[in-house]
């Protein structure tokens, strides 16, 4: 009688548990340990992490960014990696349902035991991989080992499964580059590329758990997704779909649930009604939908067209009072479109966000670091934040790179913006055998459902440049004729079917575009008129840097020009015996063969040659960002031809010679202070333009300003040559030309390399919305004396200082920088005019004093550096 009561007691503890107790989540985070597979010796690793990272930590290798450290490293891509851990599961835990280990990215070809017993084959950095291990586990120690093996071996039988000529043979040659157009690797494996060859990156094959493994436990259900639909929206009313989606498992005990949906406002108060819904909870996965009104929405706008309002809304699975599951999603309430329609130039491309249509301002993001998971939450926060505060609304998620983790896409929404997000697909082609596509739409699925409901996605883009690498760059040819037919038809199958079908599924409110650049298969032959545009004529092509102000698309969504970073940066990456951009560490961070001379070439046609090591770099970023500059103003001028301006790039991922406007440690190179002027919401523009020079205001604002234009000629020692003021209406959210003044008018006969055309714009209170300088040579044609530049410090907070700095005469693109230690000064690289004092905020990361900075403060500017 006993065992009878105790057989009955047993087989009710599954629905008592059911019914009072909630998923539980346990981090496997503790406690991994790696080593090269088949050798001896296990060490300490960190998860998430790679090999690479616990290899280093564990003091095996030298730091891989340091000088050439990287060149000897090459054998750890080629080794296969095991990495294991032991985590315990109560005998309570047992007696739950279901237990799933969850593994949220593997890199990449993983074999994955749970005592002794396979349990997954991992193929895809992309995917998270879901397995159900009740019947694995045990009370007690359970031991988790994940055999990684490598790319490189694990592809190399592929060029010749597949038999396209493009493509790589054996090991060797898979680490090689077709051109500068990519890396053959990326065409087999579902990996992030930029880790593996890219012209401008580390060679490195990396490997290891770069997300985290996490033991989930439940009963009845468990919310798989939780997804918010705006199905309408006005300044009165939203009106809400709630897409609920749940995995009963393989049998529900208590069918009867109830489904909570609960929402806070942007201010954190309770928002639109508590909805409570009964539910029958069946066994597999089925969706719930419930709707919910809001009234008096808050809308979500970009960043410079109003607040990020955020609403935040919580589903809850409950039984008997208690959940079995939570889920949270945060969302913003906006219309966003991407307009297309026909116009005297073609068909426009731009994006337009409750109603406003925006001229989208940034630029390209890529990985922030050559190992992922060392970009902590605060280095997205700086590098995100440096954006938004150089007036940048829009980063394009570069398809060579990763899918962003949630914090990226959070900032952004925070932020105010907006997220162009390329697949990542990048500058190559692809198999198309059922297995890898099958591979693709399960990473898509998962991506997609991952980010839909940020508001700061505005656009999903299929690739980065297969389809332009077709028309332009010999694919075919290379490919051979047998085989076009076959991979073109691939191509199609991946970009107009399955993404597409991807997004039709789980994120039909977005607009997809095939490839960037891409104008959607129409007008091929015109980039001008159709589509978005990448233009590399300008430093690829060595075409002058005017050549950028032929270029007249309807999107230009990638343009760049390269610079090195600056002393203090090359100092953390190499030593004083590299000092010279021709040692071989140097050369070793400049991954385009082209690069160096390249950058020597442009630098020579308008500037002197540099004094010193360190005046190069500094010249190298001014060049840089008078090439930006050129190129953005001119994109602005267009609108609304022109929509949008997304230079290459705002981050580094290594250190090196790069296109970055934010180098690898986070110091704001020349460019990046530059782009907070140029990308001003309002901005003047003075342009020559035959033998006038044009005076254009630029307004990204939402209603018209009274303002006065004035425009000045000095000397480069401050003597008035010329003066003229108008008064003018700034128009809203347009480009005009308010002022033509001919170059003989404003000259006088006076010496062109000997004068600066300075001109501002103030409002009605005398507050300035906009000021530009002009010169009418080139720097090394100019006469630049050396400037005398006095300093004053004055004390805000025992860390935040103003400084005004003045000059007697003409300083251009003054640098201002720490002769030891870092700060932040608020505006840098610029133009001081002679007599006329600028004021600069500095802060400071520790309490300074006006004394040491004073001492540490070093000056440089055009003069200086020749």
């Amino acid at each position: 009688m006993r065992y009878l009561i105790l057989l009955i007691i047993l087989a009710a503890l599954p629905k008592i548990a059911t019914a009072q107790t909630a998923k539980t989540t346990q981090l496997l985070t503790q406690g991994w340990r790696f080593h090269q597979a088949d050798k001896e010796g296990w060490m300490s690793s960190t998860v998430p992490g790679c090999v690479h990272t616990d290899l280093l930590a564990a003091g095996q290798i030298k730091d891989p960014l340091y000088r050439d450290n990287e060149l000897q490293q090459q054998w750890i891509g080629k080794a296969d990696w095991d990495y294991e851990t032991t985590f315990a599961v109560t005998p309570e835990m047992l007696r739950r349902s279901y237990l799933e280990l969850v593994f949220k990215g593997l890199d990449t070809y993983a074999d994955v035991t749970l005592n002794d017993a396979t349990i997954l084959h991992a193929d895809n950095m992309f995917r998270e991989w879901r397995v159900s291990v009740k019947p694995q586990l045990r009370a007690g120690e359970n031991h988790l080992r994940i055999h990684f093996r490598s790319p490189l071996t694990e592809v190399a039988g592929l060029p010749a499964k597949y038999g396209f000529p493009l493509y790589a043979t054996n090991d060797e040659q898979a680490m090689a580059v077709v051109g500068d157009k990519g890396p053959v690797l990326s065409p087999y494996t579902r990996k992030a590329p930029y880790q593996y060859g890219w012209d401008w990156g580390p060679r490195f094959v990396t490997a290891g758990i770069w997300q985290p493994v996490q033991l989930e436990v439940w009963d009845e259900a468990r919310i798989s997704d939780f997804h918010v639909v705006q199905r309408s929206l006005s300044d009165d009313v939203a009106q809400l779909g709630f897409v609920v989606e749940y995995d009963g498992g393989t049998a529900v005990q208590n069918p009867a649930a109830t489904l909570l949906i609960e929402a806070l406002g942007p201010d954190g108060k309770p928002a639109g009604p508590r909805l409570e819904q009964a539910v029958t909870l069946q066994p597999n996965r089925h969706e719930l939908a419930v709707q919910m009104r809001l009234d008096k929405p808050q809308r979500w706008f970009p960043a410079g067209y109003g607040a990020q309002a955020l609403y935040t809304f919580t589903a809850r699975l409950v039984q008997g009072g208690k959940p079995l599951d939570t889920a949270k999603k945060r969302i913003g309430l906006r219309t966003l479109e991407l307009r297309r329609e026909r116009d005297q130039y073609g068909k426009s491309f731009e994006f337009v966000v409750n109603g406003i249509p925006v001229f989208a301002k940034g630029a390209n993001w890529i990985p922030a670091d050559i190992f992922p998971t060392r970009v902590t939450n605060q280095r997205y926060r700086h590098l995100l934040q440096s954006a938004r505060d150089c007036n940048m609304n829009m980063v394009r998620v570069w398809g060579g790179g990763i899918y962003e983790n949630d914090y990226f896409y959070d900032t952004c929404d925070e932020l105010g913006l907006l997220v162009w997000q390329d697949f990542m697909f990048a500058c190559t082609f692809y198999p198309g055998n059922p297995e890898f596509m099958d591979n693709v739409r399960q990473e898509a699925t998962h991506q997609v459902r991952r980010l839909r409901d940020h508001p700061s996605l505005a656009i999903w883009v299929g690739n980065n440049e297969n389809e332009v690498a077709w028309q332009d760059w010999n694919i075919p040819s290379i490919i051979g004729a047998a085989h076009q037919k076959e991979v073109w038809g691939d191509y199609l199958r991946m970009f107009n079917d399955v993404l597409p079908a991807v997004l039709r599924a789980h994120d039909p409110s977005r607009l997809y575009w095939p490839s960037s650049p891409s104008a959607n298969y129409e007008d091929l032959a015109s980039r001008q008129s159709n589509g978005d545009m990448h233009y590399w004529a300008v430093w690829a092509g060595t075409e002058p840097l005017t050549a950028y102000e032929k270029q007249v698309p309807r999107f230009m969504s990638e343009y760049g020009f390269q610079s090195f970073p600056e002393l203090k940066s090359v100092q953390q990456f190499a030593a004083p015996a590299d000092y010279d951009i021709a040692s071989p560490v140097m050369r070793e961070h400049q991954r385009s063969q082209a690069g160096n001379p390249r950058l020597l070439e442009y630098l020579r046609r308008d500037f002197r040659e540099p004094k010193d090591f360190s005046s190069f770099l500094y010249v190298s970023q001014v060049l840089q960002a008078h090439a930006i500059k050129i190129a953005a103003e001119h994109l602005r001028r267009n609108r609304p031809r022109v929509m949008g301006s997304m230079y290459w790039q705002l981050d580094d991922c290594w250190g090196a010679a790069s296109w970055s406007s934010i180098d690898y440690y986070g110091r704001w190179k020349a460019l990046q202070y530059y782009a907070k002027r140029f990308y001003a919401d309002v901005l003047l523009s003075p342009h020559e333009e035959g033998d006038n020079v044009r005076f254009y205001v630029v307004s990204d604002r939402l209603a018209a300003v009274p303002a006065r234009l004035q425009v000045r000629l000095l000397d480069f020692t401050g003597h008035l040559l010329f003066e003229q003021t108008q008064a003018l209406q700034i128009e809203l959210l347009t480009s005009k030309a308010y002022l033509d003044i001919s170059r003989k008018k404003l000259l006088k006969g006076h010496n062109p390399k000997q004068v600066v055309l300075s001109c501002a714009v103030q409002a009605a209170d005398g507050t300035t919305l906009a000021a530009n300088t002009h010169y009418f040579a080139a720097p090394k044609e100019m006469m630049m004396p050396r400037p005398g530049i006095t300093t004053t410090w004055k004390p805000l907070t025992d860390s935040t200082y103003q400084l005004t700095l003045q000059s007697q005469t003409l300083a251009r693109d003054v640098n201002m920088t720490l002769a030891e230690g870092d700060g932040f000064f608020e505006d840098n690289y610029f133009d001081l005019l002679p007599g006329q004092p600028k004021t600069v905020t500095f802060r400071s990361p520790s309490p300074t004093s006006a004394a040491q900075l004073k001492q540490q403060l070093r000056l440089q500017s055009l003069a200086d550096a020749f």
